[in-house]
This record gives C-alpha cells, structure tokens and sequence, in this order.
C-alpha cells in the first residue's frame, strides 16, 4: 500500500525513478529494516516494475521480501559501482539521507546521471499516516501512559538517581512489549529541569523538586512520546504559577488543531499565551515536532513553518519554560489531525501531581 501511494506520487511529480536511502524508509515500502551503519543501503523505487535493493550480505536475512529484485555485496566490493548498472542515465530522485561519499562516487560512475532531491515525496507520505499506523500508534501512547505511571510510582516508593530512573524506564519498555525506547528518557530534577535536553546525571531528589519526565517507546516500529511535570512535595508558588501557564498553552494550542490551519499558527497560540504570562523568553524552542517510525520525522511545529495541518499527520504539543538554574516545567501530548480538529493519543493526567516520597536517606 505504502508504495502504490509513492509511486503514484512519483508519476503525478513525473519523477521516473528514485533512490531511497533512509532505512525507516526502506521499512515503510518493502517491511525490511536494518541499520546499515558506514555501508552502502539502498532501494531503487521506478515508477514502473520491481524494486531492487542493494544490500550487503552481512545484513539480516531478506527472504520474506517479494517483487523486490536483491542485489548482494561481499565487503570491500565496488558495491556503488554494482548499483550503477542498475541506473539509467538522466533525472534520478533521491533522498537527503545518503552519505555523500556514495552518492560522489555514484556520480563518477555514471556520469550522465543527474541526482535530484525529492525527499519531499517520501517524507510527505510518512507524515500522512494510514488507519493502520494511528491504531498502532494509539496502542503506543496507551502503553506508554502506562509506563509514566510506573516511573512516577517508583519516584514516589523508591526514589533512585537520574540515571537510574532512565534505566528502570527502559526496563518497563522491554516488560511491555516495546522493541526499544524511541529516544534516551529525560529524567530531569530540580534545576536541571531548566535545560530542555538535559542528560540524565547522577542527580537525587530533594524536597520542593519539580521533575521533567521525557519518555517513549518503540511499539511495533512506531514511536511515543509524552512529558510530563510532577512536584516533590508542596509547589512553590513561583513554580505553580509556571505550571499552570505551561499546562494552559499546551490546551490552547491543542485546541486550535484543525486541517487547513497553518502549523506556525499553532506554535503562535501557544507562545502567545507564554508571552502574555511574562515568560516568552523562556520559552527556548519549537512547540512541536512530527512522528512515526522516529521520535522526531521531518516537519515541526515551529513559527517558521507555514504548511497546514492535514489529516492523519501525528505530531507532539510541548511547550515549556526554562527558568536557569531554577527549574522547568514542559507538558507534552501527541495529538493526530481530524478532519474537524485532533484526537489526543496519550491519556495521562496534566494536573500538577505531588509526590512525597521518604527521602531521609537522600
């Protein structure tokens, strides 16, 4: 299915043939995944006939593949070369993923080929997501609803450092069925909250903490993604305060989803109410990126992207504030677009949640 829809993208675009290099790529039209590390992995998509894959022979086994001609490479083999052969002269698409060194080579091998980038139209359909992928990636959010509440209870019963609760995140992933996590969980306390891709320390809890947690598993080769903010013990003011305009410009901004509305608009909504709070300065990056087989797919949420919302597009709503060296709040759904505005896939409560774990041994 995921390749009918290239290919008739490709003759709509009058493109006759395309390089796709980008193993998630590769996954969504033929279901065969590898990472290719420093070799040479590609699949040549013609608008017309069988697909041909070039692979080295040290990747997992391809068997299952039908109507996709597999060429093999032993080591140090002219493996850009081999796949030259199979090339015509002329336009040639191809994706921003390929290491430059191939694709030089390529064009010493033939010269007459002339590469075009038309990422876009791979890109563009994975943004678009089937009915099959959003049951998928409702599953995810739903079973990563569940590991936030297993993280959140271990901070409350048994508080561990930073590291260690990333790690007991991962455990709970690989308990749940998840293949990996789809990112390094961020378990941020305190201050370090204050910075938005914080690298998990050997920091404890201490009283008044509040804590960022950033995580999401891989489910079925689709991602989640979800943060949320809780409080060790009693909030201070100040930081009640940023919660609630964080949580309100996250519901704003959720709320102004629809198809046909501008992405920068939503990412506006949401700083905007930031701004008016007397925190825009704080309010450091992007409201939101996209998501499928990645954490992070091409296309965001951010004031310089002027394409609409479309059906079916999944993508996260994350604003936050950075206070340096005091704390940081960030709320973060995944919501996918409707055809009259989105359905949030993840469930977990934004209210501030208090925790009182015992930390007499901290």
């Amino acid at each position: 299915m995921n390749l009918k829809r290239l290919t008739e993208a490709m003759q709509a675009a009058n493109v006759a043939n395309m390089i796709v290099s980008d193993p998630y790529s590769i996954r969504y039209l033929t279901g065969y995944y590898t990472d290719p590390g420093e070799r040479l992995l590609a699949l040549i998509v013609p608008v017309e006939g069988p697909l041909t894959l070039i692979l080295n022979d040290l990747f997992p086994p391809y068997q299952h593949l039908e109507g996709v001609n597999v060429v093999t490479y032993h080591d140090g083999e002219p493996a850009v070369e081999a796949m030259a052969e199979h090339l015509l002269d002329g336009v040639t698409s191809i994706d921003k993923y390929w290491p430059s060194h191939f694709l030089l080579r390529l064009m010493q091998a033939k010269p007459n080929l002339q590469p075009v980038d038309r990422t876009d139209l791979i890109d563009g359909l994975r943004a678009i997501k089937t009915e099959e992928e959003l049951a998928i990636m409702r599953e995810a959010s739903r079973l990563n609803d569940q590991v936030m509440a297993q993280v959140i209870k271990k901070l409350e019963e048994d508080p561990l450092s930073e590291r260690e609760m990333a790690d007991y995140a991962k455990q709970l992933y690989a308990e749940t069925g998840h293949e990996s996590v789809s990112f390094e969980p961020i378990i941020a306390y305190g201050a370090n909250g204050s910075d938005p891709h914080h690298v998990n320390g050997d920091a404890t809890l201490k009283q008044g903490d509040l804590v960022i947690i950033d995580i999401g598993g891989l489910y079925k080769g689709y991602a989640s993604d979800m943060t949320r903010t809780i409080c060790v013990g009693t909030p201070r003011p100040r930081a009640l305060e940023v919660y609630r305009v964080v949580k309100h410009a996250n519901e704003a901004a959720i709320e102004a989803v629809k198809p046909g509305v501008p992405l920068c608009e939503i990412d506006q909504t949401a700083r905007r109410h930031i701004d008016c709070a007397g925190y825009g300065k704080y309010f450091t990056h992007r409201l939101g990126h996209f998501i499928g087989q990645e954490a992070h797919e091409a296309g965001d949420v951010s004031k310089f992207n002027e394409e609409p919302c479309q059906v079916n597009q999944v993508f996260s709503i994350e604003p936050g504030v950075y206070l340096p060296d005091n704390f940081g709040v960030r709320i973060e759904d995944l919501v996918a677009v409707t055809e009259d505005g989105c359905e949030v896939l993840n469930h977990f409560t934004k209210e501030l949640l208090i925790i009182n774990p015992d930390l007499s041994d901290h």
